[in-house]
Formats: structure tokens, sequence, C-alpha cells
């Protein structure tokens, strides 16, 4: 099923040119970044200021919360004043459930956002089973309700952005799709179709969730839709709710790289909780990492597509060890280059070691194998430990397990009888070495790539054992060099969590030459994992950018509850700021903490209210007798 130009070569695919006040989208257009202001709209000063902060940090599409009819009248205030100042960027107006505000701020400003979910549809599930009398009946309500908007965005040259955002879908799309990417697909599709059918084509589409799996296949799953229906609309691409720091900055990576790597993707907003004109600089490095794209080394070309590219599907492969078949991936790290290795070398990768005691401590995040050359190991290791020696060293003592050659794995008599990791490129996959180790049930491969498009060369290595139906568990390893950590951080989380996306990989090696620290690389691996789901090691936060619906000092707020929660792995935590997206951008959170009014919180259990108005001082410790209650709490240890 197809979903992008090329599987094989880097092709952007090719939408309809939008325009949006000043700048164009879509087309042959750069890619723009944009972001949304955080301010109360109707403090109009502070909502000039933070939009022009962003302009100045990069950001070509400023979008503002638009609740209510006031703040949309406002928005020609915010303009009047931005313009004043010489700033002429576009502003989009961000609705959710007042048509009568989105229909005066269309009049305003250059482009309005709307989300199906909750613009003019129900969430209150009044009705469970839809007949298609119904589901027409409905569709048919909604239409009514949006044509005077697309009428006056018609008049006014306004454009249109239909965002579904997964947590918001609709009683009457959750009743027919489930919660789903076809029905993110399906609800911002009717919508489409009526705007088609007025002859309006102003459009921008987005797909949006906190899940990077969910979202990747739901824009696959609506650029597949399209080419189906002949459309071709431009894409306006975001994790949404991906909270602050490394993580926020690793989970954006995944879902935005991923869909990039495809050509997929004509604007994009990294979301983080973090004032916004952080954001910028992000996004420019993760759109940095594509530069020269184009100009990768050929690819062979694909005859059958082994793989699922809207559902997740884990590759199925032999189990070495604890590596393949039921087992999480693995972390590796790199020790090879290191002078001289110690004890308390491996504190960076997760172990610490007690005199007293006698013995390592193994935290959640610790790497499972270390790759350490020809380097001596003259101490005991970690027993979860394992160590990997270049295969000349190996032999004269056979402690731990080796790496080898393709040449050496051909032709060396004396191997591993536990696990042998085989070092090769897709051009290595000869039909001598497939043979091999399609009955060695030793073999672990060890997958590098030299191609600039190295994801699309790595993705089509595991195409060739599929089709081969070799299951020899792989180890993704990429290269890197005179990166900053941030930069290492984006171009990794892009290379290798497209692949773990799709089910392909056993194990994560990242190799670096002054990117920075053992232990940033070794966090950055499990942060990897974590983000696109194969792995989880930690607590996880799903948590809003902020916008002016806040209510309360998010970044405040979750550095308040991470502090006390992070210990707690496995759970997950949503952090939201106001009650139009909360319950439902955290629709997968097992925990939640949503501003409901002024200095107020309600805390939820999954998407059931527990209890509303807490006073904002009470609430943390509230969030912790929750999480007791339901029997998920753990003291730190």
């Amino acid at each position: 099923m197809t979903y992008c130009n090329s599987l094989i070569k880097y092709s952007r695919f090719k939408t309809k040119e939008v325009v949006i006040g000043n700048i164009k989208l879509g087309g042959d257009n750069p890619i723009v970044i944009q972001s949304m202001t955080t301010a109360d709209t109707m403090n109009t000063n502070a909502t000039v200021n933070e939009s022009i902060r962003m302009i100045e940090a990069g950001c070509k599409l400023v979008r503002i919360t638009a609740p209510g009819k006031k703040e949309a009248e406002n928005l020609k205030l915010i303009k009047t004043m931005l313009s004043d100042r010489g700033y002429n960027t576009p502003i989009v107006a961000d609705i959710h459930y007042t048509p009568n505000a989105a229909e005066i701020a269309a009049r305003i400003v250059e482009k309005v956002r709307i989300n199906p979910g909750n613009y003019a549809d129900k969430k209150k599930f009044e009705e469970i089973e839809y007949t298609n009398e119904s589901y027409d009946a409905e569709l048919k309500r909604i239409k009514e309700k949006f044509i005077p908007l697309i009428e006056i965005c018609k008049e006014y040259g306004t454009a249109m952005r239909i965002g579904t955002n997964h947590g918001s879908l609709s009683d009457r799309i959750l009743s027919r799709y489930g919660d789903t990417p076809k029905g993110m697909v399906e609800s911002a599709m009717e919508f489409l179709r009526i705007c088609r059918d007025q002859n309006y084509h102003n459009i921008i589409l987005s797909m949006k969730a906190s899940n990077t799996r969910v979202m990747v296949y739901a824009y696959r799953l609506l650029v597949h839709e399209m080419m189906n229906e002949n459309m071709d609309y431009p894409l306006h691409l975001g994790v949404t709710e991906a909270g602050e720091g490394e993580d926020g900055r690793i989970k954006s990576a995944v879902g935005i790289g991923a869909l990039l790597a495809d050509g997929i993707g004509d604007t994009i907003r990294v979301s983080l909780t973090e004032a916004p004109e952080f954001e910028m600089p992000v996004a420019k490095k993760l759109l940095n990492h594509f530069k020269n794209f184009q100009a990768h080394k050929k690819i062979d070309e694909i005859k059958n597509y082994p793989i699922t590219p809207f559902e997740y599907k884990k590759r199925d492969t032999n189990t070495v060890l604890n590596i393949g078949g039921g087992n999480f991936p693995i972390v590796k790290a790199d020790f090879s280059n290191k002078k001289k290795i110690t004890p308390a070398s491996f504190f960076a990768l997760g172990y610490s070691y007690s005199i007293p005691l006698d013995k390592w401590h193994i935290s959640e995040m610790a790497a499972d194998y270390v790759f350490v050359g020809n380097n001596k190991i003259d101490f005991e290791v970690p027993g979860t430990l394992g160590v990997i020696y270049n295969y000349k060293t190996w032999i004269k003592h056979k402690q731990g397990y080796p790496c080898l050659t393709i040449k050496q794995y051909l032709e060396e008599q004396e191997k591993s009888t536990k696990m042998n990791m085989i070092h090769a490129c897709f051009s290595d996959l000869n039909n001598t070495l497939l043979n091999l180790i399609n009955v060695d049930k030793t073999a672990i491969l060890l997958i590098n790539t030299h191609n600039k498009n190295g994801i699309a060369e790595q993705r089509r290595l595991f195409v060739k054992l599929i089709n081969s139906k070799i299951k020899t568990p792989v180890i993704i390893t990429r290269a890197y060099e005179n990166l900053s950590e941030q930069q290492l951080q984006l171009s990794a989380a892009t290379d290798i969590g497209s692949l773990l996306l799709d089910g392909l990989g056993d194990g994560v090696f990242i190799n670096t030459k002054n990117c920075g620290s053992d232990q940033m690389i070794n966090n950055l691996s499990f942060g990897i994992l974590q983000a696109t789901r194969t792995r989880i090691s930690k607590t996880e936060y799903i948590s809003c950018p902020s916008c002016g619906r806040t209510l309360f000092d998010l970044q405040e707020t979750t550095a308040k509850i991470r502090k006390v929660t992070d210990h707690l792995k496995g759970i997950k935590i949503g952090i939201m700021g106001c009650i139009v997206n909360g319950p439902g951008e955290m629709a997968d959170a097992d925990y939640g903490y949503v501003g409901t009014g002024p200095g107020k919180i309600t805390l939820y259990k999954e998407k059931n209210i527990v209890e509303k108005n807490i006073p904002e001082a009470e609430a943390v410790n509230a969030l912790i007798n929750l999480i007791k209650k339901n029997g998920d709490w753990v003291d730190k240890s």
C-alpha cells in the first residue's frame, strides 16, 4: 500500500501549493517551521511580545488560541500591533469548540485551524451505535455548521488547517472506527470532502498524537487515502504533547523525522513544554538532518514490500541469548576507543559499584552489552552486562562474545557457541552469507550504513532478510562524528526510530566520535526505545506545550511532578494545561493532571475523572495518593 513517492529514493511528496498571507506552503516550497504562543490571548502585549520572540527565532507561522469570540476579535488588535512593529508573519487562529469564533477569526487572520473532533461534532457518547442513516444524518448536521466557515474563508482568502488530534475523536468516529489511525484519517477526510464539494482547496492537514506510532501510521494512511481520492493537500507534522528536555526532542524527532525521511511533510512544529521560542532551533536542527538527502547513493529497488506501514508488527526473529524473539530491543554501548576501562567507566552505562557491599547496582537504563574492541577487562563486570570483543582479541581468551567481519565469519572455523555478532552493510548480503546465517542460531547481524539516506538503505536490508525468510536478529548501528549533543539526539532518533516504528531491529548501537558523553549516548539509546514504545525504562510524561488556554505554569508543574514520580517505570502521566484538549490528548496515559479552572486541578485515572477541582497547592500530593491507591506506586530506592 503506497504512502510516499519512493521507499528507496528520497523524494518529497508533491502537494498542492497553499497561500497563507505572505508565504507559500507545499508544492516546491521549503518546509515551514511554526509554533504557538502560550500567553493569554486577551493579554495583547504579552502575546505580541511572545510572537516577536518566536518570529525572530525563525517561526514562519504564529498560531494563537481563540477559544471564544472575544479572543477571536482580539486577534485584530494583535495583528495591528505586530504590523506596527514591523512584523507581518501570518497568524493562525486555533479553534476547537466554537464555530462562531472560527468565523470571526477567518475574517481577520491568514489561517484558521479547526479540530474535526471538536468542531460541531459530539463527544459525549449520547449515541453508542450509529446506523448508516444516523451516521449520515450527523454528517449532514456537521456540514450545515461547517459550510459558513468555508464560505468566509473563500471570501477572505483565508487558509484552513483541518487538524485531527488522536485524543479528540468524536463519539461518532470512535463508534465506527475505534481509537485508531483509520479513525483519525476518516475524521479529517469527512471535513475535507465537504471542502472539496464547496470548491475550497486552500487547506492543510494534520494527524497529531502523543503516541509516535499512532502519529506516523495516521499520516501515512492519510497520504494513502488522499492518493486514492486524487488529493494532494499539504501536511503539517507534529508530535503533540511531546514533553520537555531530552525526552521531548527525541520523541519529536522519532515521529516527525520518520515522516520527513519518506518525503512527507510541508510544515513542522516541535511541541515542547518550554518557552515557544526554544522550539524553533530544535526544528531547524531536525530539518538540517535532511540536508542534501537527495544526493544519496542509489539503493536497490523493492519488488515486494513485506512491511506493514499502517500498524505495528515486529519482525519475527530467532532468540539468541537475550536478543531477538520475544525480548525487547537491547542497548549496546561503545567503549572500543577508550584507552583504559575501569569499573567507574560503567557508571555512565547505568551501573554503579558499592565497595562496602562488593556488588553492582543495576539501573533501569543499564546497557545490555558493551563493545570493548581490543581492550582488556581485568575486573569482574556486572553479571547482566555482555562484553563484545573484536574477533582477534576474543579468540585469544574466549571471554564474552566476538564481533566478526564478514570475511572472518565466512573463513574462521572457531566461533562462539553462544553468540556471534557479524558487522555488515547492505552490500555485504551475498547469498553465501545469507545461507550461513539462515542456519546459524548463534548469529546476530550488526548492520551499519554509509549511505546519506541510511534509513532507506537499512530498511532495504530488512526487506531482503524478510523476503528471504531469514530470522537472524539485527542490531541497528549508526555512526556519527562531530555533532552537538542536541543534533546527535535528533539525528539518531530519526535514523533509528524510523526503523523501530516499523517493527525492525532487535537492538540499538550508537557509535560516536566527539558527540557527547557516554552517559548521554546511553540515555539517548534508551530514550529512542521509549519514544518508539519498544522498550519502556522510565516514567513517560505526556505534557502539552502550553498555550493561551493553560491554567497553570506548565513548566514548573511538570518539573514538580517529574521530581516525585520519575522512578515509576512504565507509568504514563498526562500533564495538561486545560480541559479543551487535556482529557483527549492524554488518552493513553495511566494518570492525568488537568487544569480545569484558575488554581483548580482535576485528576484522571486513564480516561475517567477521579477527583475534581483540587486546589493546585494540594494537587501533586493528591496525584501521588491516587497512584498509591491504584497500586502503581513504589518508593524510591
